[in-house]
């Protein structure tokens, strides 16, 4: 009997949406990582602002998104959130 492997989402929160260095090094992490862009989205509402960025990395949907009062995201598989995750905090605490 083949067993099916299920893939559990997971949202990583990094910092605040509005920290540029974060976010320079989030994205310099999905470089490496071999990210590809797919596309992105803003809208406002209120005085919420919302940015969505979709990218794939070895063919998995990541998903980052900065909202205000909410921060920096990313959403894809569980183990490939925590590798950015671990991968952008290191970087972060080497600089």
């Amino acid at each position: 009997m083949a067993s099916e492997m299920i893939s559990i989402e997971k949202s990583v929160h990094l910092g605040d949406e509005f920290d540029e260095h974060l976010r320079q090094t989030l994205f310099m992490v999905l470089r490496e990582m071999g990210a590809a862009f797919v596309g992105t989205t803003f809208g406002v509402a209120g005085s919420q602002e919302i940015e969505s960025i979709e990218t794939t990395i070895g063919g998995q949907s990541v998903k980052i998104e900065a909202e205000t009062y909410v921060g920096l995201t990313v959403t894809t598989e569980e183990t490939l959130a925590r590798e950015i995750e671990k991968r952008v905090r290191a970087r972060l605490s080497a600089s």
